[in-house]
């Protein structure tokens, strides 16, 4: 039996797309929370490094509650109705993709920072620097996907509402092309850059300053292990999403010239890679166990204490 090629996105968003999205919600939300209640609950006195683990992780959660009822539509072939949820589901992922990334980079610079400077008397090593730097970067992030959600808004005003398409599918009076290849490059080319960058410069201090740093070589090689980690990561998992998105938009054009078949067969590639760029959130928190200063220590004490308290026998009623 010959498979009808526009049958190719139907079924690969209710046998692909609904279980990943399932699934990637079944492991990354219990992780993130607990990174947020940890950082809530158990963390006395916050420093920069913190701030900005904390914004990573609200960012992945608030994102991963959206995947359940993608994950729902996609099994159940339906289309989403709600022109607002349509709105705040694409918003929300995008700014998820972008912020993720970016706070990825300022952690790196801040580990890189501790190691030049271990006794934090950098002026962006301070709590209020990462504020204001945290601050700066959730604007950015909304400037960046802001033309995106005016392209959907138009597109849901010219179809009443009716339809709730993808980015990549999107139309409108602003270069679709054009502003994805300029977000892929604001958003992902130049924060990847970053942290390969200061990858380079933590291995470059770690080699210059072997002698005099000798006793406390394995602690400061692992924030060289968990940044280039960062790196590699992203690099595997936004890099397939980003190319094909492009090529998606590309071959949508009427100066293409591409044939329906070889269009769906690139949507069907573009449908792969997107858990798989999604995937980040369910990776993240392991970087908030490695990079977080003393966070893993204060989170199992607590841990310990809780299990202490359940475990604990009653007292015995005194008698009469």
């Amino acid at each position: 039996m010959v498979l009808n090629c526009t049958k190719i996105d139907d079924i690969l968003h209710k046998y692909y797309l609904s279980p990943s999205y399932g699934l990637e919600f079944c492991i990354g939300f219990p992780g993130n929370l607990v990174v947020v209640l940890g950082y809530l609950f158990c963390l006395p006195k916050w420093q920069s490094c913190n701030i900005y683990l904390f914004n990573l992780a609200v960012s992945d959660l608030i994102f991963l509650c959206t995947l359940p009822r993608l994950s729902y539509l996609y099994a159940n072939h339906q289309k989403e109705t709600s022109s607002y949820a349509c709105v705040i589901n694409r918003y929300v992922l995008h700014v998820n993709l972008y912020s993720s990334i970016l706070f990825m980079v300022w952690l790196s610079m801040d580990r890189f920072l501790l190691i030049q400077r271990p006794l934090r008397n950098h002026f962006l090593l301070r709590p209020q620097a990462a504020l204001v730097v945290t601050a700066l970067s959730w604007l950015a992030v909304n400037i960046e996907v802001s033309p995106m959600i005016a392209l959907m808004l138009q597109d849901l005003q010219n179809a009443n509402g009716s339809r709730c398409i993808d980015f990549a599918s999107l139309e409108g009076d602003i270069s679709v092309l054009g502003y994805s290849m300029g977000l892929t490059l604001t958003g992902y080319v130049l924060p990847l850059l970053g942290l390969c960058g200061f990858s380079h410069q933590i291995a470059s201090l770690l080699q210059t300053q072997e002698v005099a740093i000798h006793r406390r070589a394995v602690m400061y090689k692992r924030p060289l292990r968990v940044v280039a980690s960062a790196a590699a990561m992203f690099l595997v998992l936004y890099t397939p999403y980003h190319i094909m998105r492009n090529v998606r938009i590309v071959s949508r054009q009427a100066w293409a010239g591409v044939q329906l078949c070889t269009r769906m067969y690139i949507e069907g590639l573009y449908i792969l890679t997107r858990p798989l760029a999604f995937l980040h959130s369910v990776v993240n928190p392991v970087f908030y166990f490695f990079m977080g200063d003393k966070f893993r220590e204060l989170l199992l004490i607590k841990f310990r204490n809780l299990v202490r308290k359940t475990k604990q026998p009653r007292e015995p009623a005194s008698g009469t």
